[in-house]
């Protein structure tokens, strides 16, 4: 009897222990755990989404899409879910356009996470959701398109994958073309369908930005600039056209083209460079548009002053020689300059002198960026006056010994065609709903001396100019032509150039300006015979385009 009490007490003792352990638990769970496991429980239940927001849309001036963001998807798989794998294979890849065993890698993959394709459209997001395979989900997102193909493509620029400007204007102005991605937190029930929606942050777009760019004048600039090409295969080219009215850019073309929604055939990151504002280059004879300027604003010759000119001249321990072999003549400024005389233009600029020519330099805006609204903009190469040697002064003035960029020669042109005012060339004119101010100008040189250089600059396609071939009926032009040897292992080649012209019209009164700058052509070389008839192209097209007015 004392035997069976004994066990009973045990039994009961054991009960209580129990009972006390499960009161102090629940005591535990919810006195102390309680939020923590709360918590745990929500996070459970709750799927946190990014929503993105769509980046905003880069324009022409007349509001043509040139790039633009539309919703997409990025389909993704969770391997160990997917149960019949080489059919969904079979199913996937020819919707996604991709070979069966790609898929297949992916869906074998031993990770716990594998992307199928990133930022596809909706239509394709939609026809794998209703295959309705478990395992395979899919990710919100936008992806960008270019309308226009290859239509100024280097100067749009591309972006990476996580839609972030990488290069031109889409990374020039990617603080206001990038949106802000939302966040959304969606709520399921034990056996995960949704029953709550709830916004935590709403997703901003992205400002568009409108170009200062003319799509009639970009795609006829780029078919000219194509047909060089095409010609004379050069290792590259660039053509730039302005209104030096307002500084505005209406094209800015490069070959070869690129385009941005297609990058499979680029094989390197030169040829995503924009080359109006990113090559390098020794100008040659168009730079001697500045030196004549220098001379004429510091009173030391006028268009009529002569130089008896030798047949060669030697600066320091540099021999200088024209293009073609002469003997001793002389030549007026207008008619050094029509007819491209290097002895000419280095006789002007040793009587301009390396100090006053340095600052000349600076003045026209050589050394430094242009200010226009495009990244990464190099800024030439020139000689500070304390590294000049003694055949310096035989270089600089007819355009060696010094780099410049294509904008950077165009804004020099710029300014003598509009009256000796500089500005910064302008190539965003809006962004969002806020317009950019024209820029402010600054003088240069004098009105008078403009003048007079546009007049001589006229002579270049006159007669006995080097561009003698080109004209446009109704129009007067002026410019200059450029023939300069690159330079290469501490001195020049003998076999490469850069053939270049800058002009514009009508010449007294311009509302046109274009720049063509031809890099290493083969066979021709001439500034004259390579670029000129590519500037009297685009001129013929673009002057009565603009609406202006036969003389």
């Amino acid at each position: 009897m004392r035997l069976i009490e004994r066990r009973i007490g045990l039994l009961f003792a054991g009960f209580l222990v129990a009972f006390l352990l499960v009161v102090c638990r629940a005591f535990w769970l919810q006195g102390v755990e309680a939020s923590t496991l709360s918590s745990q429980a929500l996070d459970q239940q709750t799927q946190t989404v990014m929503v993105p927001g769509l980046r905003g849309a880069i324009l022409d001036r007349n509001g043509t899409r040139l790039a633009s963001s539309e919703d997409a998807a990025t389909i993704v798989t969770t391997p160990y879910l997917v149960k019949k794998k080489q059919k969904a294979a079979a199913l996937i890849a020819p919707i996604l356009k991709q070979k069966k065993g790609e898929v297949l890698k992916a869906l074998t993959s031993e990770s716990g996470f594998a992307y199928l394709a990133k930022d596809v459209d909706l239509s394709t997001a939609t026809k794998i959701e209703k295959l309705g395979i478990e395992g395979i989900e899919q990710i919100p997102g936008s992806r960008r398109t270019y309308p226009q193909g290859e239509m100024a493509g280097q100067v749009i620029g591309v972006v990476g994958s996580e839609n972030q400007g990488l290069t031109g204007v889409e990374e020039g102005e990617n603080s206001a073309l990038a949106g802000e991605e939302g966040e959304r937190r969606v709520v399921t029930d034990a056996l995960g369908d949704p029953i709550k929606l709830e916004t935590v942050k709403e997703a901003r777009d992205g400002e568009d930005v409108e170009l200062t760019l003319d799509p009639v004048i970009q795609e006829t600039t780029e078919q000219v600039l194509a047909k060089v090409g095409e010609t004379y295969s050069p290792k590259g080219a660039t053509a730039i056209v302005m209104d030096p009215q307002t500084s505005e850019i209406l094209a800015m073309a490069n070959w070869p083209p690129i385009d941005p929604g297609d990058l499979a055939h680029v094989e390197s990151n030169e040829e995503l460079l924009n080359r109006a504002t990113g090559f390098n280059y020794e100008p040659g004879s168009t730079f001697k548009a500045f030196t004549v300027s220098a001379a004429l604003e510091e009173g030391l010759v006028t268009p009529t002053t002569e130089f008896t000119l030798p047949p060669t001249l030697e600066v320091g321990e540099r021999i200088i020689h024209d293009a073609e072999e002469r003997g001793t003549e002389t030549m007026t400024v207008e008619q050094i300059l029509a007819r491209s005389s290097n002895i000419g233009a280095v006789e002007i600029g040793l009587r301009v002198g390396a100090t006053k020519f340095s600052r000349w330099m600076e003045k026209f805006g050589f050394g430094k960026p242009t200010g226009v609204q495009f990244p990464n903009e190099e800024r030439g190469i020139v000689p500070k006056l304390s590294e000049y040697s003694g055949a310096t002064m035989g270089n600089l003035p007819m355009g060696q010994g010094a780099a410049v960029t294509p904008m950077q020669m165009v804004q020099g042109y710029a300014t003598i065609a509009h009256g000796g005012i500089e500005r910064p060339p302008q190539l965003v004119k809006r962004i969002g709903e806020e317009r950019i101010p024209e820029p402010h100008g600054h003088r240069v040189i004098s009105a008078t001396v403009a003048e007079e250089v546009r007049k001589m600059l006229e002579g270049v396609l006159g007669p006995e100019g080097t561009a003698s071939e080109v004209s446009v009926p109704g129009y007067s032009l002026a410019g200059k032509t450029g023939t300069a040897q690159v330079a290469e292992d501490g001195g020049y080649s003998k076999t490469k150039y850069v053939a270049s012209f800058i002009g514009f019209a009508p010449a007294m009164d311009p509302k046109f300006l274009a720049a063509v700058i031809v890099d290493q052509p083969e066979g021709e070389i001439y500034g004259g015979s390579v670029a000129a008839p590519a500037f009297g192209e685009i001129a013929a097209f673009s002057l009565p385009y603009l609406g202006v007015p036969q003389e």
